[in-house]
């Protein structure tokens, strides 16, 4: 496994985020937004970024583009999305990252699924082509928010190179055990978003990697067997997140250095 994280939840600026990962000692980042809230990846500078990952031998491990987050039923929207992907896999490509993350949409109705397997599945195909795996995200308040629910749209999706990003603890806040969202998800997973909490009264509250709710040790363990060497992406929401950061990525390598060697 490799540790990542997703940067812009402490910081857009590159320099910055590169430090914090050499400082924390993480193998690469996954990046959303470079340079400025509003510079959003691929619209990045991106000869500076190759330059700074190069000489710093760091990895990308996904990009963010910012695809299918809207209604699935807004299919003008998500066609012009489908059609500016190639711009990403090319930028993959070029930075050596091989994962677009992607949202499952917000439309949950039966013509909404509908189109987001089409969607999916159409987007897979110029991934596919490109050499990259499309990464689709269990979230919070969106059309997908649990393992189960994100492993049924993959069945129907049915496409070698979409894949899951998968996100325990959104699993977890919409009332599904973890445990059971990662056995239902295990042979599409190939990124996991590292985050922690704790419901209290109704209201999410962060807590330290390990600390909270997820249960970090028997996932990293189902996923340590099931044969996982993707990235594991930390996301910050502590304050102060530089300060928390390190916290979270010590917790988490220390929790990693804990497993069992697999056999083999």
């Amino acid at each position: 496994m490799e540790i990542s994280w997703l940067t812009d939840t402490v910081t857009s600026d590159l320099r910055r985020m590169v430090h914090y990962t050499l400082l924390w000692g993480l193998d690469g980042m996954e990046l959303r937004t470079v340079g400025g809230a509003r510079d959003r990846v691929p619209q990045v500078n991106e000869a500076k970024l190759q330059r700074i990952i190069q000489d710093n031998e760091l990895t990308v491990s996904a990009i963010v583009p910012g695809m299918f987050e809207g209604d699935a039923s807004d299919r003008a929207t998500w066609f012009n999305e489908i059609a500016q992907l190639s711009e990403s896999v090319r930028f993959c490509r070029r930075i050596s990252c091989s994962r677009v993350i992607v949202s499952a949409f917000q439309g949950g109705n039966t013509s909404g699924r509908e189109s987001i397997v089409t969607a999916l599945h159409r987007a897979g195909d110029i991934a596919q082509k490109g050499g990259v795996e499309l990464c689709v995200l269990n979230e919070t308040g969106m059309a997908v928010e649990t393992g189960a629910a994100l492993a049924m749209l993959l069945t129907e999706v049915a496409h070698p190179a979409v894949k899951a990003a998968w996100s325990p603890t959104s699993a977890l806040r919409a009332g599904e055990s973890p445990t059971d969202g990662l056995m239902a998800l295990s042979k599409w997973v190939s990124l996991v978003r590292c985050a922690d909490g704790v419901e209290q009264g109704g209201i999410w509250q962060p807590q330290l990697l390990g600390e909270g709710e997820v249960g970090w040790k028997k996932q990293l363990a189902l996923l340590n067997a099931q044969g996982f060497e993707g990235p594991l992406s930390l996301e910050v929401d502590l304050d102060p997140r530089p300060k928390q950061g390190l916290r979270m990525a010590n917790a988490l390598i220390q929790l990693i250095r804990a497993l069992p060697a697999r056999s083999g």
